[in-house]
């Protein structure tokens, strides 16, 4: 009786055991990792050929596993900074089909440039959205589309939403 019960318990810890292992080995190597540096000119159509409405957006984005990350810069034409705004959240879904990625933000920072320039329209609008969410439902969420891809040339187009941007990106890997 006692061999009878010893391997019952022995078989019972060895399956804890395949469990906790596949378990940790899913956490230390999430599944696929989206990296994206992306960029896009901006323009204020209300303000004219002046330059005053024409920024740059830089966008790094960085998924990995369930965890993501989001870092819009913008920048005046002149190459001075215009404002940063950081994101943090997860991956909801991943739709192979329409190859579109849909994220939950839950955290947001931001940082303005400390001058007499107003702030780009964009990053203002992004910056009332994500607030209007985050204040009302807890969370953000947002959407990356490929539009096109070519991989041989790690490049692709993509539509951020809802800032209703397409940015030109590179693929990191």
């Amino acid at each position: 009786m006692n061999r009878k019960l010893l391997w019952g318990v022995n078989s019972v810890i060895l399956v804890l055991l395949l469990i906790s292992f596949s378990i940790s080995y899913r956490y230390l190597n999430p599944g696929e990792t989206l990296m994206l540096n992306c960029s896009s000119e901006l323009f204020d159509r209300h303000k004219g050929d002046s330059g005053k409405g024409r920024h740059y957006l830089l966008v790094d984005v960085i998924a990995k596993g369930k965890q993501a990350q989001f870092n819009y810069r913008y920048f005046n034409l002149d190459g001075s900074p215009a404002g940063n705004i950081r994101m943090k959240g997860k991956l909801l879904n991943y739709d192979s089909e329409a190859q579109k990625y849909s994220f939950s933000v839950k955290t947001k920072e931001e940082s303005e440039v400390d001058d007499d320039q107003k702030q780009p329209e964009h990053m203002q609008y992004l910056s009332y959205v994500s607030s209007f969410n985050l204040d009302n439902k807890g969370m953000h969420n947002l959407s990356i589309e490929t539009l096109d891809l070519d991989e041989q040339k790690d490049y692709a187009i993509v539509l951020f939403q809802p800032s209703n941007t397409v940015c030109g990106c590179r693929l990191v890997h």
